[in-house]
């Protein structure tokens, strides 16, 4: 047993010993990727990549796209993807949404945040992922060269190393996506940390009036 599920066991006796009850964590999955799944554990939401231990001592011991079987107070059980409630109750979540309008040269730019670090964002739909140069990486305190995947990629000025690495957390203003797949590239290219289809493809997204319309999916 996990150290941490042996400390929930044990805090969970010393209170029914004492008379009081020791609820169950309620448990969510409202997001599933290849060996990871978001949790939302007693309304804390994280991403817990499979082996790692979650909020409430959730482990995740598998995930995929159908489904994910979780520790929970050394109980092994699969979980469906579910749709996390609002507070009133209502079945439907309240779906954040963001408008980004069109600036200089017809390009959307929009701040946001990496990882709880902020960031200017271009947004190019014509970017397989989220990219950055090494100054940027390092900047945001990414270690590329430890934890990311050596590679070559295709650019304007030809073929470039980089390094395919993934994001715990991309932010454009309430719309926050886990696991965000991002590629490093080697040297000053691009000047502006693009904001790919890694990341679009995991909103709603429309271009309506002159302006770019995010909205969340969950």
């Amino acid at each position: 047993m996990h150290p941490i599920e042996r400390l929930a066991a044990g805090l969970c006796l010393l209170l029914s010993l004492s008379g009081s009850l020791c609820a169950a964590p309620q448990v969510q999955v409202v997001g599933l990727f290849p060996n990871a799944a978001v949790l939302n554990v007693d309304g804390v939401r994280k991403l817990v990549k499979v082996g790692q231990v979650g909020p409430g001592g959730v482990q995740v011991v598998s995930a995929d796209s159908h489904g994910a079987i979780l520790r929970v107070g050394g109980t092994e059980q699969r979980y469906e993807m579910t749709r996390e409630y609002n507070q009133a109750g209502g079945a439907a979540p309240l779906r954040a949404q963001v408008s980004i309008a069109k600036g200089v040269g017809g390009h959307f730019w929009v701040a946001g945040s990496i990882q709880s670090q902020p960031v200017q964002f271009l947004v190019d739909t014509g970017a397989t992922s989220v990219a950055m140069n090494e100054s940027q990486a390092r900047r945001l305190g990414i270690d590329y060269r430890v934890n990311g995947r050596p590679m070559m990629v295709s650019t304007a000025s030809g073929t470039a190393k980089a390094w395919q690495i993934s994001l715990n957390s991309v932010k454009i203003g309430a719309i926050e996506v886990l696991g965000v797949d991002a590629v490093v590239l080697q040297g000053d290219s691009p000047t502006e940390v693009l904001l790919g289809m890694s990341y679009l493809n995991r909103v709603r997204w429309r271009e309506e009036q002159g302006a770019l319309l995010l909205e969340s999916k969950i």
